[in-house]
């Protein structure tokens, strides 16, 4: 099999892999409820403490939840919040957190 043979069907393994663990953003703005408290509900923190979720990209924020619920990476909040959440809440949350649209602006030189 040729480079781009093995490319294609690279590409074509995983559009069924995302296919098959799609994400909804719509659920993940339904469940982020619970991640309010912290991260505000837009996903821009009102905590020092916290960090700003939106626009953050989905799969760094899966490999965080993820992270968290294995005991991976530690904080007292979310460690204990991690732990019940299914494979389906991590990918609804990344994407609806994913999905917030952040604008940035330098500051005036």
């Amino acid at each position: 099999m040729g480079f781009r043979h093995a490319a294609a069907a690279l590409i074509a393994a995983a559009a069924g892999l995302s296919a098959a663990h799609a994400q909804d953003v719509a659920v993940g703005a339904r469940k982020a409820i619970a991640c309010q408290a912290c991260h505000g509900l837009d996903g821009v923190s009102r905590l020092p403490e916290a960090p700003h979720l939106a626009g953050q990209p989905a799969l760094y924020l899966e490999r965080a939840l993820r992270a968290y619920r294995a005991g991976e990476r530690r904080n007292e909040v979310m460690s204990i919040a991690a732990k019940s959440l299914s494979d389906d809440d991590v990918r609804d949350l990344a994407a609806y957190f994913a999905a917030i649209q952040i604008e940035v602006k330098s500051p005036p030189k």
